[in-house]
């Protein structure tokens, strides 16, 4: 009993020594989205690179050859914002916009109705090819899990090195979500005979637009 009590005092008064971090690797911006890229890509991921400049170009182009006849946005957000104007400088190069604006139990048969929804990130993984996504009011979190294409939209200076990195520069210990989404690809699952079958619990097809400033 004594040898108890001892180990006991000597923890109850040890010095608190917080966890090492690891190291983040340093690699440079580019490094970072070609790693994300490769990672995400080997998960049936599509992912594009455009700028400010042609991403629009791009993104019309992807919407009218995946046949989106209608597309769920933030109207409320900048990319939200963006998508608008597209859609009024050209309307028919972009589907009907559908915004979700109410309750789930009022808008449940319309959301399951659309064929993609856009959505912003909060920022990139590369040592993971993951996008990470924090779900809000004008984005709720079925936006990115229900539609069967999710279009994510990513600014390049946002790609961190890993996820140690990430709760660091973001200071997660102050500022945690009600829920984050870290999404690496389309929603996959297996049978018991190994069958792989996409888009069963989730988006069967995800399509990343890296955007790199000009």
């Amino acid at each position: 009993m004594k040898r108890l009590t001892t180990i006991h005092s000597r923890s109850q008064f040890a010095e608190f020594r917080p966890m090492k971090q690891p190291n983040p690797p340093s690699w440079t911006l580019k490094e970072k989205i070609s790693r994300l890229k490769s990672t995400m890509e080997a998960v049936h991921t599509e992912v594009l690179l455009c700028n400010d400049l042609d991403f629009s170009s791009v993104f019309q182009r992807v919407v009218e050859e995946k046949g989106i006849g209608r597309l769920l946005y933030a109207r409320n957000t900048a990319l939200g914002s963006q998508i608008y104007l597209m859609k009024e400088r050209t309307p028919k190069k972009l589907p009907e916009l559908a915004t979700y604006d109410e309750s789930i139990e009022n808008w449940k048969e319309q959301l399951f109705s659309v064929d993609a929804s856009v959505t912003e990130t909060r920022g990139g993984i590369a040592e993971t090819g993951s996008l990470i996504l924090w779900p809000t009011e004008e984005e709720p979190r079925l936006m990115s899990l229900v539609p069967p294409i999710h279009l994510a939209v990513l600014k390049a200076e946002t790609i961190h090195h890993n996820f140690s990195e990430v709760i660091q520069k973001e200071k997660w210990s102050e500022q945690m979500p009600t829920n984050a989404l870290l999404i690496s690809g389309p929603s996959k699952t297996a049978d018991i005979e190994q069958t792989l079958v996409y888009g069963v619990h989730g988006p069967s097809q995800l399509v990343v637009f890296v955007i790199q400033s000009n």
